[in-house]
């Protein structure tokens, strides 16, 4: 069987289950270098020595977040614009990893994680942490992007060199509050490769994680974003010293 007709069957397999891990920026514009100096780049080598990534964002010395479905050894890049170029970037290990307990592999309820530094992140004008947003009145945040190094467009395979960023509209959504998740929904947005990333809102504070997008047939494409403010307790009791 043909790679191409391989890659048809897994994309079929995906729709049909109704849901693909999300991460590649469609329809999204390049970022200004390092205007985002929270990104991180989770980078790791697969058993058939293939390149596995996923998105992150820094939240002090010691901690990086993602969703709990990134579940690789990944090494945090720091300080990344274009992922080609490595010269003035900072690699650190992850020494310890924290999916949170509820996470649901099969719903992907609960999809966030923090990850522990083997080293601490030096700070600099292209490497600085993000604030969480905290529990708010209930309403949906507003002037919201989200960030990555995934692919540009549905008919690549690799991705993209350069941090691409695109904004998305939150969306009222009965099912989406039922499952205690931000959504937004349309043609642009993230895909796969840049799971973990952050949604970042008017206040420039991170909202939520990239986690799951869901195709359905007839119905727009719908992003699911794991809601940070309803993990403000776990995630304190987790990176406190």
């Amino acid at each position: 069987m043909s790679l191409h007709c391989e890659l048809l069957i897994l994309i079929l397999v995906l729709i049909l289950h109704g849901q693909v891990q999300t991460g590649e920026i469609i329809g999204g514009r390049e970022a200004v270098a390092h205007s985002r100096p929270y990104m991180v780049l989770l980078e790791a080598r697969t058993e058939d020595g293939k390149t596995s990534h996923c998105g992150g964002f820094l939240l002090n010395e010691d901690f990086v977040m993602t969703a709990a479905h990134c579940k690789a050894k990944y090494k945090a890049l720091l300080g990344v614009h274009n992922a080609h170029n490595r010269a003035e970037i900072q690699t650190i290990s992850v020494e310890g990893k924290y999916p949170h307990k509820d996470y649901n592999v099969v719903d992907h309820k609960g999809d966030i994680m923090l990850l522990k530094l083997s080293s601490k992140a030096k700070f600099s004008k292209d490497v600085k942490p993000i604030a969480l947003a905290d529990q708010g009145d209930g309403s949906l945040p507003t002037n919201c992007a989200v960030s990555g190094w995934g692919r540009s467009d549905q008919n690549s395979t690799r991705m993209t060199n350069v941090l691409m960023e695109v904004n998305v509209t939150l969306v009222d959504s009965e099912r989406c509050a039922q499952d205690n998740v931000y959504c937004s929904e349309g043609e642009t947005g993230p895909y796969r490769g840049d799971s973990g990333g952050p949604l970042v809102c008017g206040d420039e504070k991170a909202y939520g994680v990239v986690s799951i997008l869901y195709q359905e047939p007839d119905a727009p494409k719908r992003y699911t974003y794991t809601k940070i403010p309803d993990y403000r307790s776990w995630i304190d009791s987790i990176m406190k010293p």
